[in-house]
């Protein structure tokens, strides 16, 4: 395996960056995760520009192009084989000091990562998944945009501790007023009366690239999706549920807190979005192309 840093590749054990790296310090980056399918990355040109717009709402410009980002991604995948995997897109500040100011850090650093990634075991998108809401709440948007996909996660890795302490692979997080925000790594949908229900950014929600790709869907299948205020009640009442994320895919919910929702299994509506979801993976989105051969 090798990792791309800085215009160069690395063996997987050989890849590093400095211990002053303020992305490692503060936590001070952006990154992107973008899944390929069939040799196509999926939506890859959202994904590029919402690692522009995050990396423009922490006043970390860019020097290099969005095709340049592209083609260095590109042969990352090539490199490493990866017709079907996962990509991890990571900007930080750069290599700075001990001090809090970026004007400090000379330039910003770029890593990619192409591998396999199976985030949920494959029985959860059979039988579907069960919730727990957790303790830890959701950073306020005012505070930390959620539109900003920052390297900053330990709010939700103290969620996700949460969980796993009480016997659950995945939660669900509220904002500081009660509303449902989002899990620890995925969005979340709700079907009710033939709507589907998503809690909005203004809430905590991450602007998700699956979460807008199933938007497109339901539109596809007429379904009118709603994105409002959410309440655990509008949960547990729901007709079915399920998540969104680029590494979880879909996956059923059913049930949350102990409150099993709908039937207690994958419902119908939740399956012909996953169908049509598992169609457009392999057709929205940038081919590899494979390598040309030198004369």
């Amino acid at each position: 395996m090798e990792v791309y840093i800085d215009g160069k590749f690395y063996p997987k054990n050989d890849a590093k960056i400095s211990v002053f790296d303020h992305g490692l310090l503060y936590g001070d980056g952006v990154f992107e995760g973008i899944r390929v399918y069939d040799n196509c990355i999926f939506k890859f040109e959202e994904h590029l520009e919402r690692l522009e717009y995050s990396a423009k709402g922490i006043a970390l410009q860019l020097p290099w192009s969005r095709k340049e980002i592209a083609a260095a991604t590109i042969e990352t995948c090539r490199r490493n084989g990866i017709s079907s995997g996962y990509i991890r897109l990571v900007v930080t500040r750069g290599t700075g000091d001990l001090g809090l100011s970026p004007r400090n850090c000379s330039s910003p650093t770029i890593i990619i990562i192409a591998d396999t990634i199976k985030l949920y075991p494959e029985e959860f998108y059979k039988i579907g998944i069960k919730l727990i809401t957790v303790p830890t709440r959701r950073v306020n948007p005012a505070a930390l945009p959620p539109m900003i996909k920052s390297l900053n996660y330990l709010n939700n890795i103290l969620a996700k501790i949460e969980a796993l302490q009480h016997g659950y692979h995945e939660c669900l997080l509220l904002n500081d007023q009660g509303y449902v925000a989002e899990c620890s790594g995925d969005n979340l949908f709700l079907i009710h009366r033939g709507r589907l229900l998503t809690p909005a950014s203004y809430a905590g929600a991450l602007v998700g690239i699956t979460r807008q790709a199933v938007i497109e869907i339901a539109a596809k299948l007429k379904l009118p999706v709603v994105e409002t205020n959410l309440t655990r009640y509008d949960v547990f009442n729901a007709d079915e549920a399920f998540l969104t994320g680029s590494a979880a895919e879909v996956v059923p919910v059913v049930e949350l807190d102990g409150r099993v929702i709908g039937t207690g299994k994958p419902g119908k509506l939740t399956g012909k979005i996953l169908e049509a979801f598992r169609k457009k993976v392999t057709q929205d989105g940038t081919r590899i192309a494979p390598k040309k051969a030198k004369k």
